[in-house]
């Protein structure tokens, strides 16, 4: 009876000593994947971070030309200005690490200028040039770049439903997404990987993979290349494993 007893409690210590074993190797595999993503986000940033920034000034130069008001006096000038200032803050994109003090004073400049614009109609404008710039902002922090720290870091804010759906929780509410997704924890993929993985062939992957691009989870290298996750899809499949452990299985 001694000796059974003994050795049930030899295997409860065993499994003790396996769920430890087991977690510590989960830890292990989050941590190397971690390192595996920041190592080929700075690949990705050194060899294309020039390229991401002309596209940021091409879509600018676009999106000014086509939004601000063609009638305006001031149109040409303030033109001028706007693209100086973007074509300015795109550089930080080459530089592999911007701070939160940097990202500040250039929206306390925008405050400036703002206020020195003549008409009720700068609003326009003005709002165009804010987003422009939040844009490459979130591109900075898709390739892990910047982050903010500082006063934002303790703040909790409210949570915007409509932009937490569509930029969040939409992109990856989909098994072939959250797929393609998962896949490149591990590692980076190409079409046909993801042709292969999930079934989908064409147009129809196409459709998948653009989804996930346009809410910044993932990156291609270049036209044809390879495609890797940002730092954004990274962290969002981090917190859902998160979020699965803590809920248990469903």
């Amino acid at each position: 009876m001694g000796a059974a007893l003994g050795s049930l409690a030899e295997v409860r210590e065993l499994k003790r000593e396996i769920a430890g074993l087991r977690t510590e190797l989960k830890r292990y595999i989050e941590r190397a994947n971690q390192q595996q993503v920041e190592v080929v986000l700075r690949d990705l940033n050194s060899r294309h971070a020039g390229e991401f920034a002309r596209h940021q000034v091409d879509d600018a130069r676009a999106d000014l030309s086509a939004r601000m008001p063609g009638d305006c006096p001031m149109q040409e000038r303030c033109y001028q200005v706007f693209m100086d200032f973007l074509q300015t803050t795109s550089q930080h994109i080459k530089d592999g690490d911007v701070s939160d003090e940097i990202v500040r004073t250039y929206r306390e400049q925008m405050k400036g200028m703002r206020q020195n614009g003549p008409f009720d109609r700068c609003d326009t404008c003005f709002s165009e040039v804010h987003r422009l710039f939040e844009k490459q902002i979130d591109l900075m922090a898709s390739l892990g770049i910047y982050q903010a720290i500082g006063e934002h870091a303790e703040e909790v804010p409210a949570v915007p439903d409509e932009a937490t759906v569509r930029e969040i929780l939409e992109p990856v509410a989909n098994s072939q997404r959250f797929q393609i997704l998962a896949s490149l924890m591990i590692q980076t993929r190409t079409f046909s990987d993801f042709a292969q993985l999930t079934g989908l062939r064409g147009g129809n992957l196409t459709f998948h993979i653009k989804k996930l691009g346009d809410s910044g989870m993932l990156l291609q290298r270049h036209e044809r290349g390879d495609y890797i996750i940002t730092g954004k899809g990274f962290k969002t499949m981090t917190a859902i494993a998160q979020l699965h452990r803590l809920l248990g299985p469903a």
